[in-house]
């Protein structure tokens, strides 16, 4: 059979939760279209119709989202308990990974934001260079935050960055790849886990990323990916229990607040950005995401006289 009279074998899109990927437990999709004008134009042509369907992207329910907190629960005392220069030769395998695939989310950044493929290969290389970046940071954030306070009296006194635990991020709806990686990987380089919702317009290289994780060496729910209605998903991951923050990098104003206030009720860390529209994802990023969702954990030590062995007792 010739090339030309070939079926297309189409790709289905699942979820990633806890290394795994299963369909939503409701067993809704939604389609997923291409954007026709760029960015700022994504939503209404999709809303006109007016896109190229790629896929049925899986629609998650709440019952997903309670699953992707208990898995990111379950990784994060050994994500956590890792040492830093091994969280990132972890993080760094997976910018190799991503490189072995750049062909594949040039083509999903190009369809999903309406971008030439030149242009949307600048944004993946750019998207692969900062995950490369942030995996440097791993065993530096603590010298850049912690280090000996001095004091009045016979002590001395460490101050060390701790991870606040399992966090909830909504990643950008316009910057499918680039902005999805600047919200994901400081999130986790710094020991956190992470409850991803994926770009509601735009989910299929979110998505796309689980299949890289799932192959990498990042452990089972140290990052878990969801698709769908961003506001239906995340209503419940602000109000859990057991979500330590958020991000709402991907929430407009409104639905900002609200989940802000539902953060409140066990006062979670909210990280609430200037507003996507007006986010520039190719400047330098900082620190500020890094420091985010760390928390600080301070000792006190009593100083004493050299013994004869010249330890301190």
């Amino acid at each position: 059979m010739s090339e030309a009279n070939r079926l297309s074998v189409l790709k289905t899109y699942k979820l990633y939760v806890g290394g795994k990927f299963p369909r939503s437990e409701s067993g809704r999709v939604y389609e997923v279209t291409t954007a026709t004008s760029g960015a700022d134009g994504a939503g209404a042509d999709r809303a006109a119709g007016q896109g190229t369907w790629l896929a049925n992207a899986p629609l998650s329910s709440r019952k997903d989202a309670r699953d992707a907190v208990v898995a990111a629960r379950k990784a994060f005392g050994g994500w956590s308990g890792a040492t830093a220069y091994n969280r990132g030769q972890v993080l760094y395998r997976v910018a190799e990974m991503l490189e072995g695939r750049r062909g594949q989310f040039v083509r999903e950044v190009a369809d999903a934001e309406g971008l030439s493929k030149s242009k949307a290969a600048v944004a993946v290389d750019a998207a692969i260079d900062r995950w490369v970046w942030y995996a440097g940071w791993t065993d530096k954030i603590a010298q850049v935050v912690g280090g000996a306070n001095p004091v009045a009296g016979p002590f001395f006194n460490l101050s060390t960055p701790e991870p606040a635990g399992v966090v909830t991020v909504l990643a950008p709806q316009e910057s499918s790849f680039l902005g999805l990686v600047s919200v994901i990987a400081p999130v986790i380089a710094t020991g956190n886990t992470a409850v991803v919702v994926a770009s509601e317009r735009s989910p299929l290289p979110a998505l796309s990323l689980g299949e890289v994780l799932a192959t990498s060496d990042l452990p089972g729910g140290v990052v878990n990916i969801l698709s769908g209605r961003t506001a239906e998903i995340a209503a419940p991951l602000a109000a859990h229990q057991d979500v330590n923050g958020i991000d709402l990098t991907g929430a407009d104003d409104v639905l900002a607040k609200d989940l802000e206030i539902a953060a409140a009720d066990n006062l979670k860390r909210v990280l609430r950005p200037e507003r996507e529209g007006r986010a520039d994802w190719t400047k330098d990023p900082g620190t500020h995401r890094l420091t985010a969702f760390l928390e600080t954990k301070t000792v006190w030590h009593p100083t004493g006289s050299l013994g004869a062995s010249g330890s301190a007792y």
